[in-house]
C-alpha cells in the first residue's frame, strides 16, 4: 500500500460494505436521496443526440451497482451497462446481483491492465474522498487515472469532486478548485468540458467530451 497510497481509499469502502452491507451507507453515501441525485447527474453526461440509440457506458468504481439499479428503476433501456471496481469484494457482489452484466476488476495504473472502449464512462465517488492521502498525493492519483480512463472513452467522461466553495472543508475529502481542474483538463486532455454545480450538494460534477 505504500507504493499505491490510493489503495487505502479502497480499503475504506470495503470497511463500509462490511459494516453496513449493500446500502447507500455501504458505499459511504450518507443520504439515499443525495445518492439518487448523483446517479441522475452522472447519467446526464450522455449527449441528447445519443439518447436515440443504445450507448455503451462503464460505471468506473461501480461498488454494488447502485447506478444500474437506478437505471432499472427508471426504465433506462438505451444504456448498455458495464461495471469496474478495484475491489474484488464489490465486483463479486455486483456479479452475484447482476450476472448478465460485464464486470471488470482491474487497476488501470498497473502497467499492462486494459479495458475495451465505451461511449461514456462515469466515475461517481471515485474522487470525492482522499482519506489519509495528502492533497498532492490525491491530485497526482486523480490526474493519472483521469488521463488513463479518458483513453477508453469515445464520447464523454463524468466524475465528481468536492467543492472548495463550502462553509468548511473536511480533511478526508478531496476539495478541488475550479481553476486547478480547468488548467489540468485544458493542458492534458481537452478544453471541451462542463462544470455542473447546480444540483444542491457540496460537490460538483465535470463532464469531459471528445
Amino acid at each position: 500500500m505504500e507504493d499505491h497510497p490510493y489503495l487505502s481509499i479502497i480499503a475504506h469502502y470495503e470497511s463500509c460494505l462490511e459494516r453496513y452491507g449493500d446500502t447507500h451507507l455501504g458505499v459511504d453515501w450518507p443520504k439515499q436521496e443525495d445518492a439518487q441525485t448523483r446517479y441522475r447527474v452522472m447519467l446526464e453526461v450522455v449527449r441528447p443526440e445519443d439518447k436515440a440509440r443504445t450507448v455503451r457506458l462503464l460505471d468506473f468504481g461501480c461498488g454494488a451497482s447502485h447506478l444500474y439499479e437506478h437505471m432499472l428503476a427508471r426504465g433506462l433501456h438505451n444504456i448498455a451497462y458495464a461495471g469496474l471496481d478495484l475491489s474484488e469484494k464489490f465486483v463479486e457482489l455486483s456479479r452475484r446481483k447482476f450476472p448478465e452484466n460485464q464486470y471488470y476488476c482491474v487497476n488501470l495504473l498497473d502497467g499492462d491492465a486494459a479495458i475495451p472502449s465505451f461511449d461514456y464512462i462515469v466515475m461517481n465517488g471515485v474522487f470525492t474522498e482522499k482519506r489519509e492521502l495528502t492533497f498532492d498525493e490525491m491530485f497526482c492519483y486523480f490526474k493519472q487515472l483521469v488521463k488513463e480512463i479518458f483513453k477508453s472513452s469515445e464520447r464523454g467522461l463524468a466524475f465528481n469532486v468536492m467543492s472548495q466553495h463550502v462553509d468548511w472543508q473536511r480533511d478526508d475529502l478531496f476539495h478541488l478548485g475550479f481553476d486547478l481542474l480547468a488548467a489540468f483538463l485544458k493542458t492534458e486532455l481537452t478544453g471541451n468540458f462542463i462544470f455542473r454545480n447546480d444540483y444542491g450538494l457540496h460537490e460538483y460534477t465535470t463532464y469531459v467530451y471528445r
